[in-house]
């Protein structure tokens, strides 16, 4: 392949990131819109508190097995496979992953419902202080496992639509989920129904919705999902070979969000509203890194797979610098934006009803220094999917094992000077740190390549 040749990845590259970002936007402008009415009837109290911790429990399984699997395994080898297989050896490797995947999560999902209590006592042990408060987060969480299955099989799908190029499924499908749970949340109010149980509810049905989209846009172009005859693929054991450092890296990723929810919770140290406040913030600080960041890194995936596949590592560090450069362009700015405007923002979005001025106060700390490492988090997804295009999913998962231990240093130092918000200050810091790691050792393995 010819150096010509790039700016044409250049341009698939802006095209489909387009079409993802503005599925992202949207999504976004809907989850706004959904934490503005959670805020509004909730505010960063019990029930807030209860249903967060709840809905983290399923989506840290469903970024183990779910996403994590279809951004570091499942585009590249199927992208490899579309390269160098026939289409009925491609079809039958999908059959074998979807299978595979839903024996697994309806496995765990079982675990999750009879374990619970026991989850939800590691997650948030702060909240065994209050009875009430720990029994409704179990009862919510038995409510949400089932989401796991969902949205788990809807990130795959999502991977072999991103190989087939094909983004509009992947990019909308999530508004979905924000639409049935706006609606949910204002039928709970009309009709006086317990709010919190609806709203749990609503992510099992949106988890359903987003599902169903993605089916239907897999049989549109022409992948008829059935079971397999077989279960021994060579494809499916690549795919594992790259899971499982990949899940190695996402439960490291996790143990660092249970590490702040854990920290978080700790109200006699923090104050209390740290699990709430830390989890608005974050909401915030996801706009512009899912616009952009997320748009990029799921789009130059299966670009970066396709160059690797070919060979021509001239052409993969062009793409991967282009890509670089443009997500800073936007990123760096976005968060110098949002560590000035952190009270008036959080002030204008969420203060209202239940979401006072204690709320707004702690939330806007804990978005200051979120937002200080907004680029990182941008620039270290991009980067770890440049490895992962390149099959080597190992190097991500020790960079992040290392952050991790930098993480909870940081936050066992940081949160009792600056309680909730040292918290979101430490999850910065290692993020800088994970990003100069990958960068260093990319740097190291293309040039060994060439």
């Amino acid at each position: 392949m010819s150096n010509s040749k790039s700016p044409s990845h250049h341009k698939s590259l802006l095209k489909a990131g387009g079409v993802v970002s503005l599925g992202v936007l949207c999504s976004r402008f809907l989850g706004f819109v959904r934490d503005m009415v959670m805020a509004h009837f909730m505010g960063t109290g019990l029930a807030a508190e209860a249903f967060f911790v709840a809905q983290r429990i399923p989506n840290v399984m469903r970024d183990l097995v779910g996403e994590g699997a279809a951004n570091a395994a499942i585009v590249p080898v199927l992208s490899e496979y579309q390269q160098q297989r026939s289409r009925p050896e491609w079809q039958a490797l999908i059959n074998v992953i979807m299978a595979w995947g839903l024996l697994v999560l309806g496995g765990i999902t079982v675990v999750g419902l009879l374990a619970a209590p026991w989850i939800v006592q590691v997650m948030a042990p702060g909240f065994r202080e209050d009875p009430q408060k720990f029994q409704l987060t179990v009862e919510l969480t038995r409510i949400m496992f089932p989401y796991l299955i969902l949205i788990a099989l809807a990130a795959f799908q999502s991977g072999i639509l991103f190989s087939i190029n094909s983004f509009v499924a992947p990019a909308f499908g999530p508004c979905l989920l924000n639409v049935v749970m706006i609606g949910s949340g204002f039928a709970a109010v009309w009709f006086g129904w317990p709010f919190v149980y609806v709203l749990s509810l609503a992510v099992v049905l949106g988890g359903m919705a987003q599902f169903w989209v993605q089916w239907l846009a897999l049989r549109a172009k022409g992948v008829q999902v059935t079971w397999p005859r077989t279960f021994q693929n060579e494809g499916a054991r690549k795919v594992l070979s790259l899971l499982i450092p990949r899940i190695w890296g996402s439960g490291v990723y996790q143990i660092n969000v249970l590490a702040d929810t854990l920290c978080a919770s700790l109200a006699f140290i923090v104050g209390p509203g740290g699990v709430a406040a830390l989890y608005y913030a974050t909401r915030i600080i996801q706009f512009p890194l899912g616009v952009f960041g997320y748009a990029l890194s799921s789009v130059s995936l299966p670009v970066l797979s396709k160059i690797a596949a070919d060979g021509d590592m001239r052409a993969f560090k062009q793409t991967l610098l282009f890509s670089l450069r443009n997500l800073l362009l936007v990123l760096v700015p976005c968060a110098a934006l949002l560590a000035v405007g952190a009270p008036w923002i959080i002030r204008v979005v969420f203060e209202r009803g239940a979401f006072g001025a204690y709320s707004t106060e702690i939330t806007a700390q804990a978005l200051f220094f979120s937002s200080l490492g907004l680029p990182f988090y941008g620039a270290s997804r991009l980067l770890a999917g440049a490895f992962y295009a390149l099959q080597d999913s190992k190097t991500p998962a020790k960079s992040a094992t290392i952050c991790l231990i930098v993480n909870i240093v940081l936050n066992v130092l940081l949160m009792f000077p600056l309680k909730i918000g040292g918290i979101a200050l430490a999850s910065s810091i290692a993020s800088l740190v994970n990003t100069l790691m990958l960068w260093t050792s990319l740097k190291k393995k293309l040039n060994r390549s060439q």
